[in-house]
Parts: C-alpha cells; sequence; structure tokens
C-alpha cells in the first residue's frame, strides 16, 4: 500500500514523500524490509531510540513524535504515535471490525470468563468466533499464547483481520485499563461493550481509583461515538462504579443492566451453588429461564450474565444463549478444579485482587468444606497497597493461610512477605517462600472434607524472578503434591 494513500485513509496529514508500505511494525527487532516503524514512548524504552535500526533494516517510513535529524527515509511526524499507530493500523487492515461482531470486556475481575462464556456462545450458535484474552488468543479455532491481555492496536488488528479473512463472524476482546489509556483499542467499533466491576488494582500504573475509573470509563466514551455500527453499554448494575458509569451515560446511549436487584434487564434470582455448578433464574423481558451453568460462585453468575446479554446484542436468542452456556467449557486458571481422589479438594484460581479473593474465598465456603486451606502470594512491582488487604480477606475467610511468592519480578520475595504479613491478624498463618514447597505443604496437611485454594497466578505457566521466567504451573504442582501423598489423579 502506498503510504500517502494510507495516511489518506487514516486521517493523518501526508508530506511529500511516497514509499511503498507492505507491513507495520513497533519493534525494531522484527522488522522487515518495507515496514512501516512506529517509535513508541514507552516507560522503560523510547522507541525513538531504534529508529536506526529500523532505517537500517529497510524501514519504508517511520511514525514518530521525535524526529531524528537527517533522516534517510520518509518520516511522518505526529503528537501521539499510539493514536496514529491505531488509526493507521485500522486502515492498513481495512477495518476488520465493520466486518465482525465485536464484543469488549472490561472491568477488574471476570473479564476472562465472561469473554470465555460470549465467545462459547456465539461459537454454539453458528457464529464463528474468535478470542482475545490473558489466558489465550483464538484464531479459526487455533490457540496461540497471549503476551498482553489486549494486544497493542498493530497487533490487535491484525489478530482481527486474520479472524475476518479465516471466515470468522465475530470477535470477543478483553479489554485492559491499560489497553484503554495506550490507545489500544482505539477505532474498533463494538456491538457490546461489557462492564464487570471496578475494585483497587494496577494503581502502580494508574495512581488513583480515580484515574482507574477514567480509563475504564473511556471505553463506553468511545462506544457512544461509533459512526458505523451502534454499540450497546452493558453494565453491572451491582457495582458502585457500574452505576457511576450508568448515571454517566445514560443521557447518551441506551445501557444494557445486568445484576441481582430488581431493576436489572438481565437478573438472576434463586441462585443456587453446588460443588459442579451453578444454577439460577435468568428473568429478562418478562420471561424466566433456569440457566445450568458448569461453574461455581456468584461472580460466575455475574459472568454469565454479561456474557448472555453481549450474545443477544449481536443478535443470539436468549433461549438459545441459555442452553448454550450450559455446555461452557472450564476457564484455565479460574476456579480450576485439580482431578484428586483423595477426600479432599484442590482449586487453582487467578484471584490476585482483595476483592477477587473473598469471592472465591466465599464461593468455598458455601460448599461447606470442613477446613479452607489458602495459598497465596503478591506480585512484585506492582501495586503495593493490596498486599495487606490480601492478608486480610484471606485470613478471614480462611482456616490457614500459607504465604508463598507469586512473581517477584525486580523485588525481593522476602520483602513482598514482609508487607503482605502486616495485614495478618492471627499470626497462626506459614510463610514458605517456595511456591511448589508451599503448595506441597497444603496438599499434605489438608484432610477429609477440606478445599485447598492456590490462588494468584491461575493459568500462568511461569514464575518471573529478575526478568527470567521459570517454568511453573500451579496446577502441575498441585498434581505433584497429590500423587505423592499417594493419592492419585482422576477424571473429575
Amino acid at each position: 500500500m502506498r503510504l500517502q494513500e494510507l495516511l489518506k485513509s487514516a486521517g493523518i496529514p501526508a508530506g511529500l514523500a511516497d514509499a511503498e508500505v507492505s507491513s507495520l511494525c513497533h519493534d525494531s527487532r522484527l522488522m522487515t524490509p518495507g515496514a512501516m516503524f512506529f517509535a513508541i514512548p514507552g516507560a522503560t524504552h523510547d522507541g525513538s531510540t531504534f529508529i536506526s535500526d529500523a532505517i537500517a533494516k529497510g524501514a519504508a517510513a517511520v511514525v514518530t513524535s521525535s524526529p531524528p535529524s537527517p533522516c534517510l527515509c520518509p518520516l511522518v511526524v505526529v503528537s501521539d504515535v499510539r493514536s496514529a499507530m491505531a488509526d493507521i493500523s485500522a486502515a492498513f487492515y481495512n477495518h476488520p471490525d465493520r466486518s465482525l461482531k465485536c464484543i469488549g470486556v472490561t472491568g477488574t475481575n471476570g473479564k476472562t470468563t465472561t469473554t470465555f462464556l460470549a465467545c462459547h456462545i456465539l461459537e454454539s450458535t453458528s457464529q464463528r468466533c474468535g478470542l482475545v484474552g490473558t489466558v489465550k488468543y483464538v484464531v479459526a479455532g487455533v490457540e496461540r499464547p497471549a503476551p498482553n491481555t489486549t494486544p497493542e492496536s498493530l497487533d490487535l488488528q491484525e489478530i482481527l483481520a486474520e479472524i475476518r479473512d479465516t471466515g470468522g463472524r465475530a470477535a470477543a476482546i478483553e479489554v485492559s485499563s491499560h489497553a484503554l489509556v495506550q490507545q489500544r483499542v482505539r477505532g474498533i467499533e463494538f456491538n457490546a461493550a461489557v462492564f464487570t466491576n471496578l475494585t483497587q488494582d494496577h494503581l502502580d500504573f494508574h495512581g488513583t481509583m480515580g484515574a482507574y475509573y477514567d480509563a475504564k470509563a473511556s471505553l463506553f466514551e468511545s462506544l457512544c461515538k461509533q459512526s458505523s455500527k451502534r454499540g450497546r453499554p452493558i453494565i453491572n448494575s451491582d457495582d458502585r462504579y457500574g452505576l457511576r458509569l450508568i448515571e454517566q451515560f445514560s443521557k447518551k446511549t441506551k445501557i444494557t443492566t445486568f445484576g441481582r436487584n430488581v431493576h436489572a434487564d438481565y437478573r438472576a434470582a434463586s441462585i443456587r451453588t453446588e460443588a459442579k455448578g451453578t444454577t439460577f433464574a435468568l428473568e429478562t423481558r418478562g420471561k424466566s429461564y433456569l440457566v445450568r451453568l458448569p461453574l461455581i460462585g456468584l461472580f460466575n453468575v455475574y459472568n454469565a450474565l454479561g456474557a448472555i446479554a453481549a450474545a443477544v446484542a449481536c443478535g443470539v436468542e436468549v433461549r438459545a444463549a441459555v442452553d448454550a452456556i450450559a455446555k461452557s467449557p472450564q476457564v484455565p486458571g479460574r476456579l480450576e478444579r485439580v482431578p484428586c481422589k483423595r477426600n479432599f479438594q484442590v482449586f487453582v484460581d487467578y484471584a490476585h485482587t482483595d476483592d477477587a479473593l473473598r469471592n472465591v474465598l466465599s464461593t468455598l465456603r458455601d460448599l461447606n468444606p470442613a477446613r479452607i486451606i489458602t495459598v497465596f502470594g503478591c506480585g512484585g512491582d506492582r501495586d503495593r497497597t493490596k498486599r495487606p488487604l490480601m492478608a486480610m480477606a484471606a485470613e478471614e475467610l480462611s482456616t490457614h493461610v500459607i504465604l508463598t511468592s507469586d512473581n517477584p519480578r525486580s523485588e525481593d520475595p522476602e520483602r513482598i512477605l514482609d508487607e503482605i504479613e502486616t495485614g495478618l491478624r492471627r499470626k497462626n498463618h506459614a510463610r514458605i517462600t517456595d511456591r511448589e514447597a508451599a503448595i506441597r505443604h497444603a496438599v499434605e496437611i489438608a484432610g477429609p472434607g477440606d478445599i485447598v485454594l492456590i490462588a494468584g497466578k491461575g493459568h500462568e505457566k511461569s514464575q518471573d524472578f529478575e526478568g527470567v521466567k521459570i517454568p511453573f504451573d500451579d496446577v502441575d504442582a498441585a498434581q505433584r503434591a497429590i500423587i505423592d501423598k499417594k493419592g492419585s489423579l482422576i477424571d473429575g
């Protein structure tokens, strides 16, 4: 595609120079001849320092806010490289979102499960759906690793184009607050945008809860301004920040609400949780439907409500959505049961905020276990203020707490545990820094009727120590511990 044509399509003023652009790139290490290079300013690396490398590798043009002088290839100078990258990527891939029914899911907790459920419903109703989220990306039924919850705009547009070009009709996308601030979903027009909830997290990035909320709200602001399709906000009206969103946007667009309150458009009633699933009555549009959800917990009821409402906004009948959700798969690392022949149960969950941990533990308490043994830690280089809060939640709702390492990153694991301990009052917990040893200890002390919860990492397959990722899987570690306890693994 010619540079001048591409810039015109993206609504960006073009200079006099022209060139043939064969591909797009934001990582100079992956440059190929003919690519347009985006020099993104970052927190740790400034893309402008790699412009010379990109040119040496045959860049057709460079998009930057800090132009070098002199430069041996066409320059596109913009005030915001990320916004320009989003606009140019959308134009380069011919706006794939316009050919897809797109569902965006944002919030602190529940994004992954809600997108999984929405994708499953669409697939089950003959709408081939791609998936973009924390656990994995799925294009044309083929899974690939997920480096980021929401990829950079350039990568996301390429994924959506692949979904479109391989016969896909829809895409379910997790939309993180980082992605919203960094313009990663800029230009994508959603058929439905789901807000799950907002609780304290990522304050190391946003600074305040106000800024965190504003990031989430920007998705719905964009939804109100869409030109090619009418998008439907779908908001948890039981959440206080959800109510704030409703108040902020109700005069701009029609909002669909979900929750347990009597005014919700999609209301859950008569909720019953058992060890292998949850049932509830879905009340919507003057009718009631019995929902059989093969996931446990009140929080998963909310996730199911959001997913059903999003699917309906994409043209699925309510009854078809309810029938489909009864056959939804286990979401990796989201209250995932580890098969165990012993007379206790082991669950792995991604809960890494105090609110998420409370939700999971409350769900497990509803199963009336003899004891709950909780293993958890906190990630390094992340919001430190939530560490004692997670400790308080674990201590309040568990019988026994085992503190351990999560992803220390550049921090000293022992100092992280010191900060977690400030939230504990009973002081009868165990502290085992090595995560495998901590999991092994939890399984070893588990007795009849007990539940072991291993929280914090969920689906992750490694631990991060000083930027070095060591292979580690909570489910595998739990299975090894169960086998060594002279148990055996079974399907279940």
